[in-house]
């Protein structure tokens, strides 16, 4: 059985700002931001392409300097990809001779990953492209506006963790 519809006079009632009969999918704001975060990593991409990474290598370049040294399985969750296709990037990245692998001495099941010296290098880069790209974004917003930018997107961020907890509440409760 599906939940009654919501009461809008109830305060936590979602708001009505989309409905069926007139929705517009190119004025939809998960849209809206799946294109900025579609033209940030073709910009991104483009930036380190002299470097020889590409958008599926730069990311566990970036989250490997910050960590150091991590399992495929862990950089796999960090990057959100899955476990075949972080071993075929891995592999790709070993080729180009930026990161090496190694069996953990606990778990011989476990391989870890860590930047090799020109993988350090390369990793180096990735913070500056990320800042110019995310500030070439922002141009023309207020310090003002970017924090008020900042804060909504957090507060849409806490609302998809409390649908994510209600919907394995429900599941779990099934």
């Amino acid at each position: 059985m599906s939940p009654a519809p919501s009461d809008p006079a109830s305060p936590d009632a979602p708001p009505s700002f989309y409905s069926p009969d007139s929705l517009q999918p190119e004025h939809a704001v998960g849209r809206l931001m799946r294109q900025i975060l579609s033209a940030t990593a073709s910009e991104v991409s483009r930036e380190l392409e002299p470097l020889g990474l590409t958008e599926a290598q730069w990311m566990p370049l970036f989250k490997l300097s910050q960590a150091g040294c991590a399992s495929s399985t862990e950089l796999a969750r960090e990057c959100r990809t899955d476990a075949g296709a972080t071993t075929r990037m891995i592999d790709r990245l070993e080729e180009k001779g930026f990161l090496q692998r190694t069996r953990s001495d606990a778990d011989r099941r476990v391989v870890k990953v860590a930047l090799t010296p020109e993988g350090e290098a390369k990793a180096q880069h990735i913070p500056q492209v990320l800042c110019q790209v995310q500030n070439e974004l922002l141009r023309g917003f207020s310090p003002e506006e970017f924090e008020a930018l900042r804060s909504y997107l957090r507060r849409m961020l806490d609302n998809a963790a409390a649908m994510q907890a209600r919907g394995t509440q429900r599941q779990e409760g099934a």
